[in-house]
């Protein structure tokens, strides 16, 4: 979304794939506490207590000593107008900085609202360059890990739920686009592949979903030893001869869950697709 900075005087955070920093239109290096410490605020928007911050941000090494790496993490941020502190102590990043995991989590809700059928019909594919690379993908540290896969759960899930709203309104094209990028980010996960077989198939590109299915149990395969009850076997196979989940092994299946061309289209009254059965356990 806009961040309303014309003249680029507004310091922006970047944490979405790599650290960086900007203010008055330049890249601003910071020392390495320093940097962890934006990074930090970044994340975790609400104001946090200088101890509990210190803790988290040098962990094992006492309070008194992580006080003092505060401090000087503090003081090595010389931009104005990016850290500042509330009427009780707790550290913030500015109101006005432009954070892109602020803008991502405002996208997520965005694409959530009823209004995305109408606006992805009359005008198009928004964007979604902000849910395609993890929080800080590189960095180790403890206190990432939790928001890090919260974000990638939420980024992952409206990527998805996107490109099932692009099939819906014809927009086949953008929606195969949008689901590949989900796949791309969590090539194992059964949902965006589920996503993408749906995209191509109702686009009518059936030897290409089914290679994706292919490459699908390949990787399964190739990573657990084993292709798992999937609801891609419902909604690939037809019901006359079954599907190969593995060598010997066939299921009667449903036929196609997605509407092609020349066939008929299933009641779609309820959900497109249900995202796990009690067959299959997910």
């Amino acid at each position: 979304m806009p961040s309303g900075d014309t003249d680029g005087s507004v310091p922006h955070v970047r944490v979405l794939g790599a650290f960086g920093l900007r203010a008055g239109g330049q890249a601003v290096p910071l020392p390495v506490d320093s940097r962890r410490l934006v990074a930090y605020l970044a994340v975790h928007a609400r104001p946090q207590p200088t101890a509990a911050l210190a803790a988290d941000l040098w962990p094992g090494i006492g309070p008194a000593p992580a006080a003092r790496l505060l401090d000087e993490a503090v003081t090595g941020v010389d931009v104005p107008g990016l850290l500042t502190a509330d009427d009780r102590g707790r550290r913030h990043l500015d109101e006005n900085v432009v954070v892109d995991l602020t803008e991502a989590m405002l996208l997520v809700r965005g694409l959530s609202a009823p209004s995305t059928v109408r606006t992805v019909r009359e005008i198009g594919c928004p964007g979604t360059a902000l849910l395609e690379a993890d929080i800080l993908p590189s960095w180790t540290a403890p206190w990432l890990a939790v928001e890090r896969e919260r974000f990638r759960q939420l980024r992952l899930f409206a990527l998805e739920g996107l490109s099932g709203t692009l099939t819906d309104v014809g927009r086949h094209d953008d929606a195969v686009a949008v689901a590949r990028r989900a796949v791309q980010s969590a090539p194992s996960r059964e949902r965006s592949r589920r996503a993408l077989v749906e995209a191509l198939l109702a686009g009518g590109q059936v030897a290409e979903a089914l290679a994706e299915y292919d490459r699908f149990q390949q990787l399964l395969r190739n990573s657990v030893g084993a292709t798992a009850d999937s609801e891609l076997d419902r909604l690939l196979a037809p019901l006359d001869s079954g599907w190969p989940l593995g060598p010997g092994l066939h299921r009667p299946v449903q036929r196609w869950g997605v509407g092609m061309p020349g066939a008929a289209r299933p009641d779609r009254r309820g959900r497109r697709l249900a995202a796990g059965s009690p067959a299959s356990g997910r």
